[in-house]
């Protein structure tokens, strides 16, 4: 049984910085794209990041590049996010996903977490 088991959440002061993990379990997916999502209240979930299985390349929205990083520890099912110079904005619900190729709609990733709450304070 596959499962995505993300940490590392918490409330933060505009700023500041956290680290997000996620550790996948039930196979391996070493070949697979590892990413991250967000949810808004009442909004549908919104790509984050990404990174590919095999050439480990990385993909961002506009909005976070430059201040967080995707990382993974190749042959390893854990993916990274480092978060800096958050911002108020960036409160929401952040989800870990695995799908296999890196892309952007939600609807093409093949397993989920349950998501960790980020909070920045302003």
């Amino acid at each position: 049984q596959v499962q995505l088991v993300e940490s590392g959440g918490g409330s933060v002061a505009a700023g500041g910085s956290l680290r997000l993990s996620c550790a996948a379990s039930g196979r391996s997916f070493s070949h697979y794209a590892m990413g991250w999502f967000r949810r808004f209240p009442e909004k549908e979930r919104e790509f984050v990041a990404v990174i590919g299985g095999d050439n480990g390349k990385a993909y961002y929205t506009d909005y976070v590049k430059g201040r967080f990083t995707i990382s993974r520890v190749k042959g390893e099912n854990t993916v990274y996010l480092d978060m800096n110079s958050l911002k108020p904005e960036d409160k929401a619900v952040y989800y870990c996903a695995v799908g296999r190729r890196p892309v952007l709609p939600a609807s093409l990733y093949d397993y989920w977490g349950r998501g960790t709450q980020v909070t920045v304070a302003s």
